[in-house]
């Protein structure tokens, strides 16, 4: 267990987010793409940006983090009071920062406080859309696929209205650059209804394109510590 992670407030055993799973599969690409050597150019250009955009995030002081971090936290309650009522008798799905992602672990305990249901996903079957568990500050977590901290088994099992997105990289569109395992497309294609999708990046990520391929699907709001950049 990492300092990070025990260092936090009352140990909460956040979950962390299993598109992590780059780490596992970094050619990923979708293979019904219509021409599959591009699709194995853009993959590889994706990869190589993957690790251009982790190493700049990596480079940000820790104060340069925490002021991002909380700057999103500020423009993510308000979207959530503005557009989701408070997310009030909502799931909403959150994640563990890694690699230097904004920070909103805070934000998640207070909506925990104030009644939302919350939840994080994880993977339960490699190649499969993510599971989504509830959490609490009370949750005590295990140990999951790649040794990351996942709720337990008999976590209830709950299915996202609101799920946050993190950004590797973004475009003005709505695209999201991930971390290349595809769970987070795989599992927007599989739920019905779709839940609101909120990107959360930051500003210096922001790409002309991902060059979109069959299995991207546009994230519905994307976040950054200036503001809101789409949606």
């Amino acid at each position: 267990m990492s300092d990070d992670f025990k260092s936090f407030r009352c140990q909460s055993d956040f979950s962390s987010p299993p598109c992590y799973a780059a780490e596992v599969a970094p050619e990923y690409f979708d293979p019904l793409a219509v021409d599959p050597e591009q699709a194995r150019d853009v993959a590889r250009w994706r990869k190589a940006e993957r690790t251009r955009l982790r190493d700049a995030r990596l480079a940000l002081s820790v104060a340069e983090r925490k002021e991002i971090g909380a700057a999103l936290a500020g423009y993510l309650r308000q979207v959530l009071q503005d557009r989701f009522g408070g997310a009030q008798g909502k799931v909403f799905s959150a994640y563990w920062p890694i690699k230097g992602e904004p920070d909103l672990r805070p934000l998640m305990a207070d909506l925990h406080e104030a009644g939302v249901t919350v939840a994080l996903p994880l993977v339960e079957t490699k190649a499969a859309p993510l599971t989504f568990r509830r959490w609490t500050p009370e949750t005590r977590m295990v140990r999951g696929d790649w040794n990351i901290p996942v709720p337990p088994p008999d976590a209830p099992v709950v299915t996202p209205d609101i799920a946050l997105a993190p950004l590797v990289g973004w475009t003005a569109d709505g695209y999201r650059l991930g971390y290349g395992g595809g769970y987070f497309d795989r599992t927007l294609a599989a739920l019905n209804p779709k839940p609101s999708v909120i990107g959360i990046g930051i500003k210096a990520a922001q790409l002309a394109t991902i060059y979109p391929q069959p299995h991207d699907i546009p994230l519905d709001l994307i976040l950054t510590e200036t503001g809101l950049h789409s949606g």
